[in-house]
């Protein structure tokens, strides 16, 4: 694995029926194209949109992580009720979702939130606070329309923000985004 590899977070909803018939699709182009242009994949460890991605990441051959909110393997499956499978490494930050948000966003260099609900909003605004690039997903689903709505009322600026229905498009912006951060913070330049 490149040490410089950059690590884009996916955010979406566990429970996908609210999001329409091509969501499973589009979660696996996604994932792939993550994976295609030589990013890996960082997820809540959770079932429906992120483990759509990351099995889509796993198919192109990428490399895919999940943060759980459990403490344990154990109670990731047991407890939590949530999936091992296409995730290379599985970290158990015992936080609960709350807390697993903040690791997931903090740990990324970019951002991509889907179809979601309140956690997925969460995720959103932690990026936003962050200043990280961030891709919003556009689809069947109303995620982005709220989110449009968050932005608009929330008087303030965050040029880092993109709305885009092309998974391998948001993926390029996405990536020249962080890419230009890095630059930025070699040569001093404060974004």
């Amino acid at each position: 694995m490149k040490a410089n590899r950059i690590t884009i977070s996916v955010s979406g909803a566990a429970e996908i029926a609210h999001c329409g018939p091509s969501i499973i699709p589009i979660a696996k182009e996604l994932g792939r194209e993550i994976a295609r242009q030589g990013a890996q994949l960082m997820t809540g460890a959770t079932s429906g949109f992120p483990m759509y991605v990351a099995e889509g990441a796993k198919e192109a051959g990428g490399v895919s992580f999940g943060l759980s909110p459990a403490a344990s393997k154990k109670e990731h499956v047991e407890v939590y009720r949530l999936p091992l499978k296409a995730m290379d490494a599985v970290i158990y930050t015992g936080f609960g979702f709350p807390g697993r948000d903040l690791m997931l966003v903090r740990s990324s260099d970019a951002v991509v939130i889907g179809c979601g609900r309140i956690g997925t909003i969460h995720e959103f605004t932690v990026a936003w606070e962050a200043n990280l690039p961030l891709g919003i997903l556009e689809g069947e689903w109303a995620t982005d329309e709220v989110i449009r709505n968050i932005i608009k009322n929330g008087n303030r600026e965050n040029k880092n923000v993109i709305f885009e229905k092309d998974p391998k498009i948001m993926i390029e912006r996405l990536i020249e985004m962080v890419r230009k951060k890095e630059e930025n913070v070699e040569t001093g330049i404060r974004l």
